[in-house]
């Protein structure tokens, strides 16, 4: 039997882990050596790290303004919407008691024209019946 059947898959999975982190380490080693070359490298990549988190700092602000500009905007085309609405549901309201004041109106005059004609026709039959007879 070979040794692979013997080791479970996480076994194997360990030794790989293991063996990537050896060479993690030893090329870390050899990299950090005592060399003013490799050292110059690492500042000016940690430079440019340090510069592009910064334009994305900025990206990001730029972004959120905008955000923000544009939620001010839409608040205040909100507004302005209310506002208009109102507006306009005022002036249906205005025109809704216009009508009902007109209409009003026409009713108390129709009460009144039929309060004279039924005065006129009480008048007509107390003069009829005030009349001497033949």
């Amino acid at each position: 039997m070979d040794s692979s059947r013997k080791t479970s898959f996480d076994d194997r999975l360990k030794a790989a882990a293991t063996a990537k982190k050896a060479e993690l380490e030893k090329f870390r080693a050899r990299a950090q050596a005592n060399d003013p070359a490799s050292a110059e490298r690492l500042a000016a990549r940690q430079a440019v790290g340090v510069a592009r988190e910064a334009r994305a700092a900025e990206r990001n602000a730029a972004r959120l303004a905008a955000v923000a500009r544009a939620a001010e905007e839409q608040t205040a085309r909100d507004a302005a919407t209310a506002a208009e609405q109102a507006a306009r549901d005022a002036a249906v309201e205005a025109e809704q008691a216009a009508r009902d004041a007109e209409i009003a109106k026409e009713a108390a005059d129709d009460v009144a024209r039929e309060a004279e004609r039924k005065a006129a026709r009480d008048a007509r039959y107390a003069a009829r019946k005030a009349r001497p007879r033949k």
